[in-house]
């Protein structure tokens, strides 16, 4: 009985175990984007068949879709990861500095995922609420210890980062990006302003001079 039991679990732990090399292998495939962005390549670097890809994944949008929502699950999981972090400010920079790879891979598949979107309004819905939620729940932290300002919105943040990413076409834009995103963070901080009294001390008399003839 025990036999037969793991003979079904089995291949069931394989394919799932071939589901996730084949989503780690997309979102490296999909970051780097150009030409050998295509499904095959997916397959190769994941070392499973086209065929096993097109069995968990029937159609490009579909895998897509897959990739997505992994990346936002796993940083709703940062967040949460995050929150037990000592400095609240290193803690929120560090879940802005993951989405600037989540931005990349979405960047690779950018036109099906527009397509999916259009079709799907519970998927943008589901990111949304994933994604401020997470980035709301650091930004308190923050706040709440006077480390950041208390007038933006988890939504500025967000809305400020992506512009960020996609303002950068040219190679090499992550690294370029994630030095404006601590400037950014940089710039949000509440700082004290330390009061500096300086004694001004009289002017000494100037001596008059002797007039000579």
């Amino acid at each position: 009985m025990d036999d037969h039991a793991d003979q079904i679990r089995k291949p069931r732990a394989d394919a799932v175990r071939n589901r996730e090399r084949v989503l780690e292998a997309a979102k490296a495939v999909f970051s780097a984007g150009g030409p050998e962005a295509s499904l095959e390549a997916v397959a190769k670097r994941a070392g499973v068949g086209i065929g096993t890809l097109y069995r968990h994944f029937p159609t490009r949008e579909d895998l897509f879709e897959a990739v997505y929502r992994r990346e936002v699950e796993q940083l709703s999981e940062l967040a949460e990861q995050l929150k037990n972090a000592k400095d609240p400010v290193d803690a929120l920079r560090r879940w802005l500095r993951s989405n600037v790879e989540f931005v990349a891979t979405k960047k690779g598949m950018s036109a099906a995922l527009a397509l999916t979107f259009q079709s799907s309004s519970e998927l943008a819905a589901f990111s949304m609420e994933r994604l401020t939620k997470a980035i709301g729940s650091l930004l308190d932290r923050a706040v709440a210890a006077g480390e950041m300002r208390a007038d933006i919105s988890p939504e500025d943040l967000l809305r400020a980062l992506v512009g960020m990413c996609y303002m950068h076409d040219q190679p090499g834009w992550q690294s370029s990006v994630l030095r404006m995103l601590d400037v950014f963070v940089d710039g949000l901080r509440v700082r004290l302003a330390t009061k500096t009294t300086r004694t001004v001390k009289p002017a000494k008399p100037v001596a008059k001079r002797k007039r000579t003839r």
